[in-house]
Order: structure tokens, then sequence, then C-alpha cells
């Protein structure tokens, strides 16, 4: 089995290097990931400038660009064969709820799936403590599973893990998105020669965080498996729309 991994915390990220660590006695693993962090890139392209690729002497290939450059770059030009499968992680901190719109990690993954594979962005919630081991093997079981029975088509998961020791998750859950309230205002500050500057702010509280949601899951200590979909269509205005252009 051939694994394409990538984050949006760099390619020095620790939790990268650990799950790299953990898969690659599962799979053959290659990697390919930002040269900086660019969490929060979405599902941004570099179409300005040319892209270039490096490898570092961890043998980690990294790009001076998004991480859906990454993927995209190297299932397009890159890679001899297609891998089976592309994980995006473990990323330091969650993406649940409306993260999942900003999320690099999550952007990653979308890439892969976009391009016919079968993907998964992983996230440790918090992340303060470190259990990126914990994220890993969770990870290394759903690819054990997939290489037993493999998904019927190409298919994109969103895993939280909460940032405890393995022994203490409690099992896990398949969730749909909660939702954060609106994210709090810019922090303005002033530079030494007197320019305001902006910094975007925190990401609000969750909002809609009730049973069945990723948000439910990971407060109980249970990992948050969501599967999602990337067509935007809002199917229940189509009628109403076309009643309004025709009136």
């Amino acid at each position: 089995m051939r694994i394409l991994l990538s984050n949006d915390d760099g390619y020095f990220a620790p939790g990268l290097a650990v799950l790299a660590e953990t898969l690659s006695a599962h799979a053959e693993v290659t990697v390919v990931a930002p040269e900086r962090d660019r969490s929060g890139a979405s599902n941004s392209l570099t179409l300005d400038r040319p892209l270039i690729l490096r490898r570092s002497h961890t043998g980690f290939h990294y790009v001076n660009g998004t991480p859906t450059d990454c993927v995209h770059l190297a299932v397009t030009g890159m890679l001899a064969d297609l891998p089976d499968m592309v994980i995006s992680g473990i990323n330091h901190g969650a993406n649940m709820g409306d993260d999942t719109i900003y999320s690099g990690t999550v952007a990653a993954a979308t890439e892969g799936f976009l391009l016919g594979i079968p993907s998964i962005a992983i996230s440790l919630v918090n992340a303060s403590r470190g259990n990126f081991a914990t994220a890993a093997k969770v990870v290394a079981g759903v690819v054990e599973r997939y290489q037993r029975q493999p998904f019927a088509a190409p298919i994109l998961l969103n895993i939280n893990v909460p940032d405890v020791p393995f022994d203490a998750l409690q099992g896990v859950e398949v969730t749909r998105l909660g939702k954060r309230h609106k994210a709090e205002p810019v922090v303005t500050s002033e530079t030494p020669r007197g320019q305001t500057v902006y910094w975007v702010g925190a990401a609000g509280a969750a909002q809609d965080a009730g049973q069945g949601t990723d948000f439910h899951a990971v407060s109980r200590n249970a990992v948050s498996v969501t599967p999602l979909q990337i067509d935007l269509t809002q199917f229940a205005q189509m009628n109403p729309l076309r009643e309004w252009l025709q009136a």
C-alpha cells in the first residue's frame, strides 16, 4: 500500500513525524508538506509563481506552497504511481465544525479526494499534552481496516482525536460537523513606526455542539469521524430561486 502524507503545519511538525513513523510499519510512505506553517490556507492553489520541491535531511519533501499545492504536485507530477490513500496531519489542534472551511489540513485531504483518492484529515484536539501517538494509532487502525476492506468509492474523512493517552479514549463515533459562534473581533496593535496592524481573532466557541456532533464526541474523549462532501449546492433553495427568477 502507498500512502501520501501532507499537513499544514510544515514538514518539520512533530505530528507529521510521528504519523510518518507509525504508518511506515503499514505502508510505503511519501511525505510532501509545506516548507512553513500554512495553517488556515484552506484550498488555495499557488498560481502566480512556480513551485519548488526540495528534500530535507529527514527524507521528507517540502514545497514553497500551500497544503493543496503539495498534494496536487505530488499526485500529478512527482509520484510515478498514484497513492492508495492521502492522509493529512497530524494537525496541532482541532478541525471541527466551521474550522473545516479554513483548514489547510482538511484542504490537503480534500485535494486527494478531488483527485479520486481516499483521503483522511487527522487532527489532535488542543494538542497541549502532545499525545500525537494516540492520533497516529487511531489512523493506523483506520488504515489497517481499509487494507482489509477498502471503501467502495473514494471517501473524505475528517478525524479529530482527543489529546489523551490511547487507553483513555472512549470509543469512536461517526459524527456530523457542529458549528461555532462567530469569531472574536480582530486584534489591533501598533508597529514601532506607528502603523496600525490587525490580527485575526480567535475562533468562536461551539454553538451547535449537541449529541451527534464532532464537538460532542471529543468532549467525551471519543474519536470523532466525520465523512465530508464537496458539493456546496443548496438544493433546498433551487426551486424557490427558480420561482424568484421567473416572477
